[in-house]
């Protein structure tokens, strides 16, 4: 991993695949990943959204592994992002850990929350912010061995806690 979040664009061409979804030795195997679509993985390594917007609030805390869905997200506010920040979505990895980010603290959303979330204010309007910090971008985006099933997943643990 990096010091410090890489803010360029990432290039497919650089990445190095590992199609059995095998965490390579320096990997901490043991983290949980929190599914995000994209562009909002990407602002997130980018230091750019500090906040996760979600209708529920959660217990985790420390760092946690980015998983890029397979799915992109779509709308308005998703162009809007695309737009205001250059990016183009198909660019972007998708189906795979992009990198870390430490999950700080959970609160109430405010309508001041609404730009660190990178939405309009009427998304955050009774919901919960996930306080993101420390963003760190993996060298090369990873596949998981075991894939998402809900919110929270373990990308290279069985459900019952066994490495793989």
């Amino acid at each position: 991993m990096r010091d410090s979040p890489d803010i360029t664009r990432p290039s497919r061409s650089r990445r190095r695949e590992n199609p059995a979804g095998e965490a390579p030795p320096h990997i901490d195997q043991t983290l949980p990943a929190l599914g995000i679509r994209q562009p909002w993985a990407e602002l997130i390594l980018r230091g750019i959204k500090t906040i996760e917007v979600r209708a529920v609030p959660t217990n985790v805390r420390g760092t946690i592994y980015l998983y890029a869905s397979r799915t992109p997200g779509a709308g308005e506010i998703v162009q809007a992002a695309l737009d205001r920040h250059g990016l183009d979505v198909e660019s972007l990895p998708r189906g795979e850990l992009v990198g870390t980010v430490e999950l700080d603290g959970c609160r109430k959303c405010t309508a001041a929350d609404a730009r660190a979330a990178c939405v309009p204010v009427d998304v955050v309007r009774d919901r919960y912010g996930w306080v993101l910090k420390n963003p760190r971008r993996l060298e090369s985006p990873l596949k998981p061995r075991f894939l998402p099933y809900g919110i929270w997943f373990y990308p290279f643990v069985r459900r019952n806690g066994a490495v793989q």
